[in-house]
């Protein structure tokens, strides 16, 4: 098995550099939303689809379009309305008639770009949904036998109003798995939204310049993933993945179904992007607690008894943390007096 290179201090502090900037650059579209930004960017570090969800209103596009422009990167936006079909978005064959032969020529949808915004995704038939499984999984999609590949980076952000607002389908469990991330977006505070009233009183747009090239994101990302992750962390990965199963641990219980292995491969993922961020060459315990919430609340579903008795997804995570110890073997005497605490 190869080892990945370990990173040098060098390297580290060029990325933190690189990610401060593209970070200051996503503040002038959403201000006061520092931890949602840093979702975003450990999320696109990961290589890791994101998914949306808030209230109409708060920001959600915009910052997703603040993140293309400070990428300078091929970015599409897709409107999900309940009459949008598959070819809307996959693209279609034409019929196209060249010297006297007619012939179907692919017609490129809105996929093919390295940042899909798929804005209110949920207002779209579940037909039309699963349009996007094969991109979000293989990075292609296949029409009528043909298979195209995307452009490198591709990730799909999309955005969705909470299930309860009318006109909305929820997503199916299958292509919810393919999302790394999904972030609940808050509103914003007062103080804040007095400075964005201001701003536009005074006629003061964010003016967004690019930060990172494709070619340097690709390079981060290629960082992330040399990020190691020792041995304890991922052991400790496995055992909360596996406790979130109905009768692995006293935290799951109401729950139907727990967290697939793709959600194991995405919190190991995510930790180590999170540890590239903060210029550290390995993730620790903390890495993965930082978001594991994003990355497996979505994955977790509910019987009818606990919906109804008001547990939710959250709560059955932070018990999983309480729950379940990161080190699997308790330390030796002389290491265990010497822990601070």
């Amino acid at each position: 098995m190869n080892t990945p290179p370990i990173l040098s201090q060098e390297e580290l502090g060029c990325a933190m550099q690189k990610l401060r900037a593209l970070a200051a650059a996503m503040n002038q579209v959403l201000f006061g939303q520092k931890d949602l930004i840093e979702l975003v960017l450990i999320g696109v570090l990961a290589r890791g689809h994101i998914l949306l969800e808030g209230l109409p209103g708060l920001g959600k596009t915009e910052l997703v379009k603040g993140l293309s422009r400070a990428l300078d990167i091929t970015a599409r936006r897709v409107q999900f309305t309940p009459d949008l079909l598959p070819g809307d978005i996959t693209g279609t064959p034409v019929l196209q008639e060249r010297d006297g032969t007619k012939n179907f020529i692919f017609q490129e949808g809105p996929v093919f770009a390295n940042i899909m915004l798929a804005d209110e995704i949920n207002r779209a038939s579940p037909k039309t949904q699963s349009a996007l499984l094969e991109a979000m999984q293989e990075r292609r999609v296949t029409v009528m036998g043909e298979t195209h590949a995307l452009p490198s980076p591709f990730f799909v952000l999309a955005t969705q109003n909470p299930i309860e607002l009318e006109g909305t389908f929820p997503l199916p469990e299958a292509q919810l798995d393919r999302f790394l991330f999904k972030i609940n977006v808050n509103r914003t505070p007062a103080d804040v939204l007095a400075r964005i009233v201001l701003n536009r009183e005074m006629g003061v747009e964010p003016e967004i310049s690019p930060v990172l090239n494709a070619q340097e994101l690709q390079e981060l990302m290629q960082m992330a993933r040399n990020v190691a992750i020792p041995e304890v962390v991922a052991d400790y990965i496995g055992r909360l993945v596996n406790a979130t199963h109905p009768g692995e641990s006293e935290a799951s219980g109401g729950v139907k179904y727990g967290a697939s292995p793709r959600a194991a491969l995405g919190l190991a993922a995510a930790a180590k992007a999170r540890a590239l961020r903060h210029g550290r060459a390995f993730c620790s315990f903390e890495d993965v607690q930082a978001v594991i919430h994003p990355v497996l609340e979505h994955r977790i579903l509910l019987n009818h008894t606990a919906r109804l008795d008001g547990q939710t997804p959250t709560a059955v995570i932070n018990r999983l943390v309480r729950e379940i110890p990161a080190q699997n073997k308790p330390l030796p005497d002389s290491l265990a007096a010497a822990k601070i605490h």
